[in-house]
């Protein structure tokens, strides 16, 4: 039932990712609308499907590879619909979404036979860092498209290129702000869940540090984003150059925790 309801969830996402597009190609703000209500109803059910985790035989830890990764495409997708509600951004769906498939499509394949974790997964420490972290990584990833859009549009603006499509893209303004938020808020998320995870190490092996490879990328990934962050926050950074940043420290970060676990 698990992996249904994340196959259904990634047809959602997947459909919201084509709807938004063709609302930009199209004259059709309202598809847009539609993208939205489709990305939220993949949504619900894609959150729905955590609470069956429990109940499966045997039962799927949020510790597991794959629940983590499908965890922080469901907490982008909610942070992006809290954005889409509160700013106008609607044209971010076109990324969400696509962004949002690709986690709990890889979810779905991986869920049906869960890989065990090589710490112990039971206890408040383990789902306290796997929460923190994925939340983190998901706003950060949020922060990334927002900054990706930001360049498209911003180069279009610089180059007098004319409007590809008929429904205009978010501006330049409300794709900082976007930016700045997931960052101000994705940061300190991350920086808890791998303070978590130290402590869930530390009662699991004795030590603070282990030296494993996912350890010491991410690690560099962190003190990546320490610099990216107070460059950002402390620092008169102009808009472009923090969402340069911001696009390149999401892909060091995400192939630093997941595509590490992939190639490990």
């Amino acid at each position: 039932m698990i992996v249904q309801l994340h196959q259904l969830a990634a047809a959602l996402y997947l459909a919201a990712g084509l709807a938004a597009g063709l609302g930009l190609a199209l004259p059709l703000t309202r598809l847009l609308r539609v993208a939205v209500a489709i990305l939220a109803v993949g949504a619900l059910i894609h959150g729905f499907s955590f609470s069956l985790f429990h109940e499966a035989t045997p039962p799927v830890p949020l510790t597991d590879h794959a629940a983590a990764v499908s965890l922080m495409a469901w907490i982008a997708v909610l942070f992006s619909i809290v954005l889409l509600a509160r700013a106008r951004l609607l044209a971010l769906t076109a990324l969400v979404a696509p962004a949002g498939f690709l986690g709990t499509f890889f979810a779905a394949l991986q869920l049906a036979e869960p890989a065990p974790t090589g710490l112990a997964g039971s206890g408040s420490l383990p789902h306290a860092h796997v929460l923190l972290a994925s939340a983190g990584l998901s706003l950060l990833g949020v922060a990334g498209l927002a900054g990706a859009l930001f360049l498209v549009e911003h180069r279009r603006l610089k180059s007098k290129r004319p409007v590809r499509f008929s429904t205009p893209l978010p501006s330049l303004e409300a794709l900082d702000r976007a930016n700045r938020v997931a960052l101000a808020l994705g940061f300190p998320l991350l920086t808890l869940g791998v303070a978590s995870g130290m402590l869930w190490f530390e009662s699991s092996t004795g030590r603070f540090w282990t030296g494993s490879t996912h350890e010491t990328w991410s690690a560099v990934a962190w003190m990546i984003y320490a610099v990216l962050v107070a460059a950002r926050f402390g620092t008169p950074q102009g808009s472009r150059r923090a969402a340069a940043s911001a696009v390149c420290g999401f892909v060091f970060l995400f192939f630093a925790v997941i595509g590490v676990e992939l190639f490990a």
